[in-house]
This record gives structure tokens, sequence and C-alpha cells, in this order.
């Protein structure tokens, strides 16, 4: 687990995420209790020709907060030839048997964007726990143009709550269209994270070559 991390600046070529965001597996998460949070990313370029620019997850019963990903080239955020904008998923393996069943995790507040795509497979794949359900998603100002041989139903999703706000192609009613003047609805957070108030020092150096 991390607290008080930035990441910037950043080109990535990657097999798997770009960027994980990660903190327990089960129940060693869940008994250890240290959440990763107060984390920035911010200008990365990523190619993932298998997964995710940024992903909370997989592992993270210890808890994750305060996340902020913008100028990814979710805000102002620029996606060409993927299979799914948005994945959401609750449907993950276990570190062993020693699991406890009821201890089921809160994922909520889960904010995105100022989003163009081209050239997708599916619009979203969102996939909460039965009894469980992922809630206050908020999706706003986003286009998304599908691929030719594109899926024929662009939106999957089950055990969801939120809105969403001048989305295409339009979500069904479990994010149900709250129109233009709920845009800023989906607003990032405007109090500062502490970390974006450290003031990082820069250094030169010479190297004289032989």
């Amino acid at each position: 687990s991390c607290t008080n991390v930035r990441n910037e600046d950043s080109y990535r070529v990657s097999g798997d995420d770009c960027i994980a965001v990660r903190s327990g597996w089960d129940e060693y998460g869940i008994s250890f209790g240290m959440p990763t949070k107060q984390l920035v990313i911010r200008r990365l370029t990523c190619i993932s020709p298998y997964s995710a620019t940024t992903a909370l997850g997989s592992e993270m019963s210890g808890g994750i907060q305060d996340v902020r990903a913008e100028d990814i080239y979710v805000k102002r955020l620029s996606l060409h030839t993927i299979k799914w904008v948005f994945w959401m998923t609750g449907n993950y393996k276990h570190a062993d048997n020693h699991y406890d069943s009821n201890a089921l995790p809160v994922i909520q507040g889960i904010n995105y964007k100022d989003i163009v795509v081209h050239n997708v497979s599916m619009a979203a794949r969102l996939e909460g726990i039965e009894g469980d359900p992922f809630t206050q998603i908020c999706i706003a100002n986003v286009t998304i143009g599908m691929a030719a041989k594109a899926k024929k139903v662009p939106w999957t999703y089950t055990d969801v709550e939120g809105i969403t706000s001048v989305v295409s192609p339009r979500p069904c009613d479990l994010l149900p269209d709250q129109g233009q003047k709920k845009i800023t609805a989906c607003d990032f957070p405007a109090e500062p994270l502490s970390i974006n108030r450290v003031v990082l020092k820069n250094c030169t150096y010479r190297v004289n070559h032989m």
C-alpha cells in the first residue's frame, strides 16, 4: 500500500495494466488494514494491447481511496481502438480458501468525465456483486465511437447504481440520463489532495564521457 503518491509525465508500454493500484488480498488485506490513498495520476501516455490504462485492483481488500487520474492521453481522456471504455467487476478469484464470504467490499463514488473514444468494441461492462452493488457511479460528457464490428449491445451491466449525463451511445435505465443540466455532477472534488501541495525539487548533473 502507498500514501501520498504523485505519478506524472509518464510514457509506458505495457503487456498488462500501465498503472495498477492495489492494496492487500482477501483476509490478509483486511487484517492488515492499510489502504492505498491520496494518489494522483496525471499526464500519462499508455500503450497496452491487452489491459487497462489505470486499474484499481485487482487486489484491494486493504482499501483504496482518493485516487485522481487526469490528462491521460477518468478526465480529458483520449482513447483509440479498445475493447471496453469502462470495465468494473466484482468477479475475481481469492488468494486461498480462508477468505470470509461475508466480507463484501464497498465500491462507490467513481466519476468519469470528458472522454472521447474511437473504434470501440463495447462501451462498458460493469458487473457489481449480487446483494452488494457498486453505487454512485457517475459518467458525464462521454462520446464513444463504436467500431464497424462492435457488439450489438454497447452497454452491459448488473448490480450497479448511478447516473449519466450527455453520454453517447446512451446507457440503459440502471444509469439514467440526467440531461445537460446535470453534466457537472461528475466533476472531480474541488479540494486538492495533500500530495498536490508538495513542490518537487529539481537537480541537474553533468556526465563527462571519456
